[in-house]
C-alpha cells in the first residue's frame, strides 16, 4: 500500500466494487462530471470497466483510497493515460461523498505523484478538471500542479458546455512529502 499523510492506495478489493459504483458512477449527476463520456446505467453485477482492473492493461493503474485509520474505503484514484516514451501520465480521482471536504483530495494527488515520481519515474502529470471544481483545483495546486491553460467550452455536461482546466507538473518541480 502507498501511504499519504491520511489516505492509503491500494488495490481494487472485489468489495469495493458496489460501494464506489453506488456512491460515485450511479449519481448521474457526478458521474456526468468524472466521466468524459454521458452517464448510463450498468446492469448489477455487470463488469464494470470503470471499476474491475484489468492488471494486463499497462497503461492504466487504479487503486481504491482508504483512510489510514480505519481502513475504510473513501474512494478511488487513477494514473491513467501512460505514456512509456514520453514519460507521462494523467491523475485523476473520485471521493465518496460523504468522504468529501476532509483533505483527502490533496492527499490523494500527492501520493499518485510519489507514485508516478518516484515508483514509475516519470517525468510529468496533468490533471484535465472541471474549471468550476475548486476542491480538484486547490488538490492540484497544493502539491505543485501548475495551470497551463483552459479549454473553453470542451466538456459537455448535463446539458452545457463547461470550461476545463488543463494543469501539469514536471518532476524536477515536485517538492515531495517527506513522509512520501
Amino acid at each position: 500500500m502507498l501511504k499519504g499523510d491520511k489516505v492509503g492506495l491500494r488495490a481494487r478489493h472485489e468489495e469495493d466494487i458496489p460501494v464506489l459504483r453506488a456512491e460515485l458512477y450511479d449519481d448521474v449527476v457526478n458521474s456526468s462530471r468524472a466521466e468524459s463520456g454521458p452517464w448510463r446505467p450498468i446492469t448489477p453485477g455487470a463488469k464494470d470497466p470503470r471499476l474491475v482492473v484489468d492488471d494486463k492493461e499497462q497503461g492504466h493503474v487504479p487503486f481504491s483510497v482508504v483512510e489510514l485509520d480505519r481502513g475504510t474505503l473513501v474512494g478511488t484514484a487513477t494514473l491513467w493515460g501512460i505514456d512509456q516514451h514520453n514519460r507521462s501520465a494523467h491523475i485523476g480521482l473520485g471521493l465518496l461523498p460523504s468522504c468529501r471536504g476532509k483533505g483527502y483530495g490533496s492527499d490523494v494527488v500527492a501520493v499518485l505523484c510519489h507514485y508516478g515520481f518516484v515508483v514509475r519515474g516519470l517525468h510529468r502529470l496533468q490533471i484535465e478538471t472541471l474549471a468550476d471544481n475548486a476542491a480538484m483545483l486547490r488538490a492540484a495546486e497544493r502539491n505543485g500542479f501548475v495551470r497551463e491553460g483552459v479549454l473553453r467550452s470542451s466538456a459537455w455536461v448535463m446539458g452545457e458546455f463547461l470550461d476545463e482546466v488543463l494543469l501539469g507538473l514536471l518532476g524536477r518541480d515536485w517538492k515531495p512529502d517527506s513522509k512520501n
